[in-house]
């Protein structure tokens, strides 16, 4: 049986002290503690912060991030990214990562925008931490008319974990 995929997308530099980070950590552990598995942008912050929960996992199985990177040398990935698949395709690589079952936005820029905004055009749950950043601004509501449901706010790990399992 196939392990659904979630996206998780966001800053990619981020203060060691930003409080954004340890909730990436603690949803990396929770989504695979769920059983499922994680792509992302395979570089650092945010990135890093939910591969590094994820391989904390009791439940961790060598293959839970499977990270897409924008260059083309698989050593640019964190430590904590299980696949690398290197792309050569930049910021067009972040289509790529929409293709998850459901993604999800801590914080970000317009990389993190771009990933959220394909998720949703291709009809996949989007969630998105309330707070700084697109994630915050596009919380709570419609991306735009084509869906009557909105973007899943969220602010806390469990919660956002709790969410998935309702929508997918």
């Amino acid at each position: 049986m196939r392990r659904a995929t979630i996206a998780v997308c966001g800053d990619a530099s981020l203060n060691d002290d930003d409080p954004r980070l340890a909730l990436a950590e603690a949803l990396g552990t929770a989504l695979v503690d769920a059983g499922y598995r994680i792509v992302c942008g395979g570089r650092g912050g945010v990135m890093r912060a939910v591969a590094r929960g994820a391989r904390a996992s009791a439940h961790a199985t060598g293959g839970d991030v499977i990270g897409i990177l924008p260059g083309i040398d698989p050593g640019q990935a964190n430590a904590f990214v299980d696949i690398a698949i290197p792309t050569g395709l930049g910021h067009l690589r972040n289509g790529l990562i929409a293709q998850a079952d459901a993604a999800i936005g801590i914080g970000g820029r317009a990389g993190t925008l771009s990933e959220l905004a394909l998720a949703w055009a291709l009809g996949r749950p989007v969630l998105a931490l309330r707070g700084p950043g697109w994630s915050g601004r596009l919380a709570d509501a419609p991306l735009d008319d084509r869906r009557d449901e909105p973007v899943y706010g969220f602010d806390t790990a469990e919660e956002a974990v709790a969410l998935l399992a309702r929508v997918l």
